[in-house]
């Protein structure tokens, strides 16, 4: 008979994989409702959305948008190691990461209900000041919840299998509930009263944001632990620049970040595609929850995977693998719906077939995205115990504030980037979000919003392949270290108790 009790209480590697477990469900659930929590407020504020809000809600110039979205963006980005060293230094009762968890939500609720509240009634100066006010808050509070929150699963096992299966389940976490505000505004031009008050349905998926944010990250903050062991002396932040050079694993997942920037631009112009290449804004949903299967595939099959191959597992060739079949579905994604999208006439939505391709392609390519997307965060948590191998320090905090940062800026880049273009093209603002498409944008707006959808991930995933080449750390020999550092900490325990 099924209890709940038992099952929150049971580890979720059962499995013999040559190392010690210590997560149960309880946990990572826990940690998963933090990560959902994560998810309500970057689908917001970090991806398409907050792009046709300030462009098409607020009215402003999409060369203005591109500024603020790069300039806030940058300041964001920088924000994430000082955060990091904050981490590490930080000394409480509840550990270095808990904390901030407990406190930072509330702040983060207060900024994106102000950067969603609207501002019709203010002059052009001024709905600049405050768009750039608000998204300068948002970043520097979403900074203290989002680094602490993705060290925390650094510290909460050591176990490869179990943190790769830890990721899966809240990246299952993060993509539910992320789409519950996103889904108000993805199906907006289905809806009676919001699809002629498309500012509305963000104020909406704010409130509900700012709201779950407090309620969830309260599960994350009770219930999961600090196990790993925490020293006193803890590198600068120079020193840990530093080990952006030194630490090659680290170097190579940084450059293949900044290439990532490529395979983002599709999602900063989905909003735009639906509406302006396809000719049909109720597409927008459908291609939001195309994406949903990829997040769960992964969440599922990744861990699957890496379990069933135990010591055979390198997230190495994994993430190789990913971009090879990333590569080659975009490549028959862009042959496939060219036809149908590029040679109707610019003011006829597509036909249902073009529509249903763009549709599953939009699926399809999301797949290698996510799976490479888990993966990486294994390589993160590698790259932690690389400098613990080499230095004896252990800094969560500080490692996952530089893989932050890179994150933050190829979202800032990308976002600036696709806006950019589209200024450059003299994209033309819609004055409602009706299902009635009343404006028709130039050849020039619509080949770019094409290339930028298809294309540009094919040369991201090619130029990703580059530096992931010289990523050196192998699954053999991530165990070898795991093997040396537990050896380590338990002839330190030794030693500190024979001195005690």
């Amino acid at each position: 008979m099924f209890s709940l009790k038992g099952f929150l209480n049971r580890k979720i590697v059962t499995k013999d994989v040559g190392e010690e477990t210590y997560i149960n469900w309880k946990e990572a659930l826990s940690y998963a409702a933090g990560r959902g929590a994560q998810g309500m407020t970057t689908s917001m504020t970090a991806s398409k959305y907050v792009n046709y809000f300030i462009t098409n809600v607020l009215k402003i110039d999409m060369m203005h948008a591109s500024r603020i979205r790069l300039f806030c963006g940058i300041f964001d980005a920088v924000n994430d190691p000082i955060m990091g060293v904050l981490v590490d230094k930080t000394r409480t009762k509840y550990g270095k990461m808990r904390p901030y968890i407990k406190f930072a939500p509330y702040f983060v609720a207060l900024f994106i209900l102000l950067f969603f509240i609207g501002s019709d009634n203010l002059s052009y100066g001024m709905k600049l000041a405050l768009t750039v006010f608000a998204f300068v808050g948002l970043d520097v509070t979403y900074t203290a919840f989002d680094v602490p929150m993705g060290a925390l699963a650094f510290s909460m096992t050591p176990n490869g299998t179990e943190r790769t299966k830890l990721y899966g389940v809240s990246a299952i976490g993060r993509m539910i509930l992320g789409a519950i505000p996103t889904g108000l505004v993805a199906f907006a031009a289905w809806l009676p009263y919001f699809k002629d008050h498309l500012d509305k349905a963000y104020l909406t998926a704010a409130v509900a944001s700012a709201a779950f944010v407090i309620l969830l990250t309260r599960f994350t903050f009770r219930n999961t632990r600090e196990r790993l062991e925490h020293h006193e002396e803890t590198p600068g932040l120079k020193e840990c620049l530093r080990l952006l050079v030194s630490n090659r694993p680290l170097l190579m997942l940084f450059l293949g970040n900044l290439v990532f920037i490529l395979i983002k631009v599709p999602e900063q112009v989905s909003f735009y595609f639906a509406y302006d290449s396809l000719y049909a804004p109720k597409y927008n949903g459908f291609l939001d929850i195309a994406k949903a299967p990829g997040s769960v595939l992964a969440a599922v099959i990744v861990p699957l995977i890496v379990e069933k191959l135990g010591e055979k597992a390198d997230s190495r060739r994994f993430y190789q693998a990913c971009c090879v079949v990333g590569a080659l579905v975009n490549g028959v994604f862009a042959l496939s719906t060219f036809p149908g999208v590029m040679n109707k006439p610019a003011d006829q939505p597509v036909s249902l077939f073009t529509g249903i391709l763009v549709v599953a392609f939009t699926m399809l390519s999301t797949i290698p995205l996510e799976f490479k997307n888990l993966m990486q965060k294994e390589m993160e948590a590698e790259t932690v115990d690389y400098v613990e191998y080499r230095s004896g320090k252990r800094v969560e905090g500080t490692m996952l504030s530089i893989m932050s940062f890179t994150g933050k800026l190829e979202g800032t880049m990308s976002s600036a980037l696709a806006l950019w273009i589209l200024g450059l093209t003299h994209y033309i603002e819609h004055d409602d979000a009706d299902e009635k498409v009343s404006m028709v944008q130039n050849p020039k707006t619509r080949w770019a919003l094409f290339l930028m959808t298809t294309v540009a991930p094919i040369v991201g995933y090619l130029l990703m392949l580059i530096p992931i080449k010289f990523y050196n750390i192998t699954g053999e020999s991530h165990r070898e270290m795991m093997r040396e550092i537990l050896k380590r900490r338990e002839q330190q325990q030794s030693f500190d108790g024979e001195m005690a």
